[in-house]
This record gives C-alpha cells, structure tokens and sequence, in this order.
C-alpha cells in the first residue's frame, strides 16, 4: 500500500527524502512505560483460582484470593462443594450435633 507521500511526491524511495523517511518509521507498541505488570499477574492469578474453583462446583464469598482458598480449604475439610447455603446446613448439622450431644 503507498504512502500518501509516495502518491503526492514521488512512488519509490528516495535517499535524503525526509518523507520518505517519515514514511517509513513504525510506531512500536510498549505498553504504559515502565509499567510493573505484578499487580496484572497478582489479578490473573486470583481470577484463575477462583475460576478452578467454580469448576470444581465450589462458590466462594468472592473473587479474592483469601476467599478462594478458605472455600477451596473448606470443601475439603467436609468433604462438601462450598455455598453459602452449603456452609448454613453445615454449621446447623454441627450444632444439633452439639445439643444433641
């Protein structure tokens, strides 16, 4: 595809042409600067648990990563996917089992 220089001034390049010249540098994409993509990573990675976790039908409070793992360490403690409700019916079996008792 031709330049509009090429079109207007001349069609091949030519050598000391600041148009030529101009009309061949690239912009290179680089991001924000100086950017520190740790907090990106950090983001990902707490997105991918909580992902991993809904898969394996368990539904933490919300997204953190704190929340993740506490459903995750749950579920495996009582051996039950994690829910709210499924934390509710948990905690009343417990403690009929304790005035039970």
């Amino acid at each position: 595809m031709a330049t509009l220089h090429q079109i207007r001034t001349h069609p091949e390049y030519v050598e000391g042409c600041f148009g030529c010249k101009a009309s061949t540098q690239h912009i290179g994409y680089c991001g924000q600067g100086n950017q520190d993509f740790t907090a990106q990573k950090r983001w990902d990675a707490e997105l991918d648990l909580y992902a991993s976790a809904v898969k394996q039908g368990i539904q933490p409070d919300t997204t953190s990563t704190r929340s993740s793992q506490a459903a995750l360490d749950w579920s495996e403690r009582t051996g039950t996917a994690y829910s709210e409700e499924a934390k509710q019916e948990h905690n009343k079996s417990k403690a009929l089992e304790r005035y039970a008792v």
